[in-house]
């Protein structure tokens, strides 16, 4: 028999609490509210949404936010949900203490939405977040996580 955690359809879910990281703690701890795997979003309420939960501390929910619009989405935009999913990742390992893993994903996600700079859908900041995303990784390449301490935010919109 399968012990593993599964939804509706059958597919494997993880439903072990999560801390404020998106970490996974123990069965029957106490941890925040998950974002839902199959949230549904306008891309306007996602954006608002995920800004409330970078502005709370909470990247790896607002993560989850443009997760899902990233996976139901197609067309033009998708890969600007999946780099906005890349920036909150970056900011998530950062809060986690992984310095390559914040880099890395911040220039990823900033590498994927750049191209979206010249006419920035949704009311994004999009030059805005490029930069700022690749400022912050140069700081915490060069001066590690503790330079950034506290400073893992970004702003979605001017």
């Amino acid at each position: 028999m399968d012990s593993r955690d599964r939804d509706r359809a059958g597919r494997a879910r993880n439903a072990r609490p999560r801390d404020a990281q998106g970490r996974p703690l123990s069965y029957g701890a106490r941890g925040v509210e998950r974002i839902p795997e199959d949230i549904v979003l306008s891309p306007d309420d996602a954006v608002r949404r995920a800004q409330r939960l970078i502005d709370d501390g909470y990247p790896f929910a607002a993560h989850e936010v443009f997760e899902g619009v990233w996976k139901s989405t197609s067309g033009d935009h998708r890969a600007l949900w999946q780099g906005l999913a890349q920036l909150a990742v970056g900011l998530t390992h950062g809060q986690r203490g992984n310095a390559k893993g914040a880099v890395t994903l911040l220039r990823r996600g900033a590498d994927r939405i750049a191209s979206y700079t010249a006419e920035p859908p949704h009311g994004l900041d999009v030059a805005g977040l490029v930069s700022r995303a690749r400022s912050l990784a140069a700081r915490i390449e060069r001066d590690g996580l503790g330079g950034a301490t506290g400073d893992f935010r970004l702003r979605l919109q001017p």
